[in-house]
């Protein structure tokens, strides 16, 4: 996903707490995070410095985001944590 793609559903994510998850043009889950403001999140994945490869690499890959509301930036930990365990994206194992 590019900048000008990002740019096309950044009105559409909102600034609550939740999870977010990126999908390869596979369809394939590549990475599972979390976020107090998922807008301000997401976001810096797109304008800000990208700071390493593996961030870099990452975000060349996604093609797809979708993401979760939850009432609490707990309850996004929760969710966070046990879908990593479910599905064990790349971009989530060290």
């Amino acid at each position: 996903m590019n900048l000008s793609d990002f740019r096309k559903i950044y009105t559409t994510i909102p600034e609550l707490p939740g999870i977010y998850k990126y999908f390869d043009n596979t369809e394939k889950l590549i990475y599972v995070g979390k976020a107090k403001n998922l807008k301000k999140r997401i976001n810096s994945y797109f304008v800000k410095g990208l700071l390493n490869q593996k961030t870099i690499e990452l975000v060349k890959k996604i093609n797809k985001i979708e993401f979760t509301i939850v009432d609490t930036e707990e309850d996004a930990f929760f969710l966070e944590n046990s879908l990593i365990k479910t599905y064990q994206p790349h971009y989530n194992i060290d």
